[in-house]
């Protein structure tokens, strides 16, 4: 191994942090995100550093029944048997929003999952996350504040009013094309309508926006595939490794134990995770800086 370490000084390498440089495998729309996200996050931010307007993060997570850690001690001779029940066990899904001081009073929300396995995303809905954010989150968060969310589906369901939609009928299509003066020719298709209206009408709003604004409130969603800009990913995860560590595979115990898994996470805690988040932030925001101009200086092109 050293020999080879000393051939690749001499042909001129250096060991070292590398770079990032992922233009070229990224979609211009998740550059866009990643950009406009820490833009509105500087824009809320005092000269003093800091905040205009609260910030809150909200997330979901689940967490089964029999969820432990996997190593244990054990004797060579005894081998590593534990007693496990097989299977995950039952399922819980928890939601909930922090800020920079700790966990929002009175808005977590736990609840029976129908399915043991599977993406824990397929089990919840607008309707039963709409609920909680009307009647638990919107009440206990103060005013004016900025509320920051990942792009799960069910918060980013169209306003109903929304046009328009694949199931428009075709006279509504026409109708808004008159009502607008966009000239239309009478031998165009129902596709061909709806994609000249959806060209041409106003970008549709979120439902949850709506709600949010009418409370006072804004929704900021983080960019797409970048976990790592929410604070609360590394809550679940401190929540879920006292849940581990005290793990008996009894349901009694593990409602117990949920409440006390949930105060490891401290307002000390949030604060130094969303501190590190922005530090993230402001990371991305100079290295697509600088990427971006390596690029126009090298003349590359990318799709």
């Amino acid at each position: 191994m050293s020999t080879f370490l000393r051939s690749l000084d001499r042909l001129g390498f250096t060991y070292g942090i590398g770079k990032r440089r992922t233009a070229l495998k990224e979609q211009d729309y998740v550059v866009l995100a990643r950009r406009r996200y820490p833009r509105k996050k500087i824009a809320n931010r005092n000269d003093d550093g800091s905040l205009k307007r609260p910030e809150i993060y909200l997330d979901e997570t689940y967490i089964n029944k029999n969820y432990s850690n996997q190593f244990t001690w054990y004797l060579e001779e005894d081998g590593p048997w534990v007693n496990k029940p097989s299977g995950k066990g039952p399922r819980v899904i928890v939601v909930h929003a922090i800020t920079a001081k700790g966990w929002i009073n009175n808005a977590q929300l736990v609840f029976d999952a129908n399915r043991r396995t599977g993406d824990y995303h397929g089990q919840m809905n607008w309707d039963n996350f709409s609920k909680w954010f009307k009647t638990q989150l919107l009440p206990n968060i103060p005013e004016n504040s900025l509320i920051i969310l990942d792009n799960a589906r069910y918060h980013n369901v169209f306003s109903e009013d929304t046009f328009p939609v694949s199931t428009t009928l075709k006279k509504t299509l026409c109708d808004w094309l008159d009502r607008n003066d966009i000239p239309w020719t009478t031998d165009m298709l129902k596709p061909e309508l709806y994609e000249l209206c959806k060209r041409l009408a106003p970008l549709p709003e979120y439902r949850l926006d709506q709600i949010a604004e009418a409370a006072g409130h804004s929704i900021l969603r983080t960019p797409q595939y970048h976990p790592e800009l929410q604070p609360i990913e590394t809550c679940w995860g401190v929540v879920k490794n006292q849940m581990a560590a005290h793990c008996d595979f009894t349901m009694k115990n593990f409602r117990k134990q949920l409440p006390i898994s949930f105060a490891k996470v401290t307002p000390r805690t949030c604060k130094s995770l969303i501190a590190k988040v922005v530090k993230q932030e402001e990371k991305y925001w100079v290295e697509d800086s600088k990427l971006y101009e390596s690029i126009d200086a090298d003349g590359e092109t990318f799709v």
